[in-house]
């Protein structure tokens, strides 16, 4: 698919991703929900990228929401559809082998916020803003928003941001736990970045394995979680990057992990 309003950069490791519709604050629609999609599709095929960045065009907004021109003559079977073609991003995202890192420079609303919520860190600028105002449209947040905001923050958190419509500010969200850092907008790109590469130099396989256990755990028993854990734990020793990486640290030197 050749993108419009995607664009990805690939360096040591890590592809930066950036839904780039800056005049309509990086609104998700359709076409940019498939772009996005396949994207990222894309990446989690490419053995080189081991991390990823997700942020938005410009510094007004990270996306401000799914696009409401789109959605203001839709029919009940259209809104579904539309719905359900948002959570099978969010939970492409989710279940990608590769950690993604939201790079939140600004409105993060909605579909904005749905957005940021799948991936696996939140890094936000001092500018950036988040809430669901779906319900002062008549509607409530369909990519996930409810399922995954009270998984993160707890329940009635999570009610009184959505049943509100508030917006809150970025110190807000990190009191909130939404957002794991908040640091300016200059700084914001190369904080994620920094993080991404960080990552990016570990064995791929635990890091995607380490995913998997957190992910999926989190809609397990604690013991059914436990006993998931320790299998991907056993598979681990298959591989040659835990031969490397052990062997390095016996040896004092530095891994260096080729994700087989």
């Amino acid at each position: 698919m050749d993108a419009k309003n995607i664009q990805c950069e690939i360096s040591e490791g890590v592809a930066v991703v950036t839904v780039n519709r800056p005049e309509s604050l990086n609104a998700l629609n359709s076409a940019v929900l498939a772009e996005l999609e396949c994207t990222l599709y894309g990446i989690e095929q490419d053995s080189t990228v081991k991390a990823v960045v997700l942020t938005g065009a410009g510094e007004k907004a990270f996306v401000a929401g799914a696009d409401i021109k789109e959605m203001a003559d839709m029919t009940s079977f259209e809104g579904h559809r539309f719905a359900q073609k948002g959570q099978r991003l969010i939970l492409f995202i989710e279940k990608m082998s590769k950690p993604v890192i939201a790079a939140v420079n600004g409105y993060a609303l909605g579909g904005g916020l749905e957005l940021a919520l799948a991936c696996d860190v939140i890094y936000a600028s001092e500018n950036a803003k988040f809430g669901f105002p779906e319900v002062t449209l008549g509607i409530i947040p369909g990519f996930g928003g409810t399922q995954n905001l009270a998984r993160l923050i707890g329940p009635n958190r999570a009610k009184e941001l959505v049943f509100s419509g508030r917006i809150i500010p970025a110190a807000k969200g990190l009191d909130w736990g939404i957002a794991n850092e908040v640091v300016p907008l200059s700084e914001l790109k190369e904080k994620a970045l920094g993080l991404a590469r960080e990552m990016a130099k570990n064995g791929a396989i635990a890091v995607g394995y380490a995913k998997d256990a957190i992910v999926n755990g989190l809609n397990m028993t604690k013991e059914d979680g436990f006993r998931y854990e320790s299998s991907l734990f056993g598979v681990l020793f298959a591989t040659e990057d835990q031969k490397e990486g052990m062997g390095a640290f016996v040896e004092k030197r530095k891994a260096k992990f080729q994700g087989k």
